[in-house]
């Protein structure tokens, strides 16, 4: 490092930074995106002012020469001392004293919106000229005209002189008013209909569909284009159209309001209206904030402040809208322009989350992952409401593109999610319900039923004797490999449902092996990891094995199951009782199984178990009482059927039975789970004869720990 040490024949001077004149044209023109956001900042500024509506007036916007845009307000207006000193300051920090200072509005007691100072320079971003009137109560009415081209030909921003005139007799405030008027004039560009809309959609968006501010109203007239905004679609008529409803608030680290509702339309006779509130199962399991990797959130680790998050949700299956929208395109329109999550600070619009091209939530990366269960942006129109004077860890940026992504940031936006993910969770039932009675597909087996129908139509309707014996073949045969294609699907989907966990337990038994291979020195120990983890892999390897029905030990299947995940249950702390090793009776029960897909589905309710205890340990971990993870195994038999109990002393199932085993149902938060387990188990028990179900209090013999957690049966038929 060189230090600056002057000498006696050094020479110092003092200089200074000169901003160029066309600094200001490069802030208005990098700075604010488009025309909508310039307007909607100089909305914000009458906003601040105490206003209580803005008129933006558009006069023939298809001329640059002839055309203007107005923009008036009814706000406390400035002073001359203001307009010089805080209007015409770039980078102003005087709103930013006023937020810091908790100086409120006289009469709607507001704080600022604005705080970087330099929303105003937007104008630019309109036209060539803009003349400012403004009129403060007992001061002079104040006039100011700026000629942006002047700051193309002028060297530096001292150069452009700007002139102030004070009128002791107002022209435009007359009668007392007060306020502030704008007119840009020698338009950068010709307005066409399609951008006059955006700007309109831009304008009255400003304000949360769910709460109207009263005391602030912009409105956007164009006197001599009467027709452009002809056949837009407003809010008041597509809010009928949701089928979902929610509205919760999040502060510090949990859910502390919460209410859901599923609206059917009138047409939809056969369904019911279902509300859901804070005192439910599922949504108790989601009351503690988590990231997308179930690590706990508080929000009060930042000044963000008490969230308030409001939505409707549609749906755009084919189906649903024949039974309701008649203007189907202009719906699905409306949607794809104004549907997303906005957000809004004090009841006004921070931009630019819930613009089309802003997926700040990586909502449609989700419905892509998870098709059957996430919403995408234009399934949804949401409002999240902050606090201004609590919210100040969430710092706009300066482009007016969202907030600065910071840590409080991304705490802010996980929360939102975890609460989607419980949205998406109850809605999922719902939507399974529409589906079966209103969808295209029955719930039976669809291409089963038609093949059966085939074949009775055959039987019945077809004379010739060796073409029906030719049909009659062919039919067969399409049922045949129908159902092998179908069972080798499931044995894919069993296979892949695991091999998640395949992973995870081998990289954890190598992780193993290599400290110990090093610390150890290739002992005895590392053999036996070594031995184990080779069996480990025969396994799992025998879940994707041809598997056919054999004469199978039913203590053996469960052992394999728990041996396969036997390294995950130590990881997680989880102690397994194995009531069935205690029966002398089920030592020798066999069953005619498909062995592999047996220890399959045994594993999958083991992962659900390790799954729901963890959820479990948490809240109690949260409410400081002492917990132990258990699973409970055993076997019991009847007349018919040998019986696999699997229970735990989790939190329980939370989602109603009759719909848990359908595909893509799950309860788990932040996509833990597919919603597949349940289903590929039911589908293995049903191919076998067998079935599984859920069971009530006393069915069993099962220890009172084990009552309030999961119970889940698979049952074997042995005769």
């Amino acid at each position: 490092m060189i230090e600056n040490n002057p000498t006696s024949s050094d020479q110092e001077r003092v200089a200074n930074f000169k901003p160029r004149a066309r600094l200001l044209l490069q802030l208005g023109d990098q700075l604010i995106k488009n025309e909508s956001i310039a307007l909607l900042e100089l909305a914000k500024n009458a906003y601040d002012a105490d206003a209580s509506k803005v008129n933006i007036i558009m006069h023939h916007p298809d001329s640059v020469e002839d055309g203007y845009i107005e923009i008036v307000d009814d706000g406390f207006g400035m002073t001359a001392d203001i307009v010089e000193n805080v209007w015409l300051e770039p980078g102003s920090s005087y709103k930013q004293e006023q937020f810091e200072e908790h100086r409120f509005t006289p009469k709607f007691h507001r704080l600022p919106i604005g705080e970087k100072g330099i929303g105003r320079f937007g104008a630019h971003k309109l036209g060539y000229i803009i003349e400012m009137t403004t009129k403060k109560s007992d001061a002079n009415e104040v006039y100011v005209r700026i000629d942006w081209t002047q700051f193309v030909t002028h060297r530096y921003l001292e150069d452009i002189p700007i002139k102030i005139t004070e009128r002791r007799q107002p022209r435009y405030f007359t009668d007392g008013r007060t306020g502030t008027r704008i007119v840009i004039k020698s338009l950068r560009k010709v307005w066409e209909r399609g951008m006059a809309r955006n700007v309109i959609r831009a304008i009255t968006s400003i304000t949360s569909p769910f709460e109207r501010i009263d005391s602030f109203r912009p409105i956007l007239h164009i006197p001599d284009k009467p027709g452009w905004f002809d056949g837009i679609i407003t809010w008041d008529r597509v809010c009928d159209y949701s089928l979902f409803q929610f509205d919760t608030t999040i502060s510090g680290h949990s859910i502390t309001d919460f209410s859901y509702k599923f609206t059917p339309w009138n047409t939809m006779t056969k369904l019911h209206e279902r509300s859901i509130s804070l005192s439910d199962p599922i949504v108790d399991n989601y009351l503690s904030i988590t990231d997308d990797e179930d690590r706990p959130i508080n929000l009060k680790d930042f000044e963000i402040g008490t969230i308030r998050f409001r939505g409707y949700i549609f749906d755009l299956d084919t189906f649903i809208l024949k039974m309701g929208v008649s203007d189907k395109s202009g719906f699905k329109s409306y949607l794809k322009s104004n549907g997303g999550i906005r957000v809004f600070r004090d009841g006004l619009r921070v931009y630019d989350y819930g613009e089309p091209e802003n997926d700040w939530l990586s909502l449609d990366y989700r419905r892509f992952q998870q098709p059957t269960k996430a919403i995408s942006n234009n399934l949804i129109v949401g409002a999240v409401d902050l606090n201004r004077s609590e919210s100040s860890d969430l710092e706009e940026k300066t482009n007016r593109e969202g907030f600065i992504d910071n840590d409080a940031y991304n705490a802010f936006k996980n929360a939102i999610l975890h609460v989607i993910g419980l949205i998406e969770t109850l809605r999922q039932t719902d939507k399974k319900k529409m589906k079966e009675i209103y969808g295209p597909t029955p719930k039976s087996e669809p291409v089963m039923s038609l093949l059966g129908e085939a074949q009775r139509y055959v039987e019945e309707k077809v004379l010739d004797h060796e073409i029906k014996t030719q049909i009659k073949k062919y039919l067969v045969k399409i049922e045949r490999d129908y159902k092998l294609v179908t069972d080798n699907l499931l044995k894919a989907a069993g296979a892949g449902l695991n091999m998640s966990v395949v992973i995870h337990e081998i990289e954890k038994i190598i992780f193993e092996v290599d400290k110990v291979l090093k610390a150890e020195k290739a002992s005895e120990r590392a053999l036996k990891l070594v031995q184990h983890l080779s069996s480990l892999i025969d396994g799992y390897a025998d879940l994707i094995r041809r598997s056919e029905q054999t004469n199978e030990s039913v203590v053996n299947i469960i052992n394999q199951a728990f041996f396969n995940t036997e390294y995950r249950l130590m990881t997680h702390n989880i102690t397994s009782i194995k009531k069935y090793l205690e029966r002398p009776e089920i030592k020798n029960l066999r069953c005619k199984v498909a062995r592999n897909l047996l220890i399959g589905a045994v594993m999958n309710l083991i992962d659900n178990s390790i799954y729901w205890l963890d959820q479990n340990a948490f809240k109690k971990m949260e409410s400081q009482e002492s917990y132990s993870k258990k699973i409970f195994v055993d076997v019991v038999t009847d007349e018919h059927f040998a019986h696999i109990i699997v229970a735990d002393n989790g939190t329980g199932i939370l989602l109603p039975t009759d719909d848990i085993t359908e595909p893509f149902i799950t309860g788990k938060k932040n996509g833990a789970g597919m919603g597949l387990g349940l289903h590929i188990a039911s589908e293995i028990l049903a191919a076998q004869g067998g079935k599984i179900s859920f069971p009530d209090r006393g069915d069993f013999d099962i220890p009172s720990e084990f009552e309030e957690g999961a119970k889940v049966v698979l049952s074997l038929r042995i005769k």
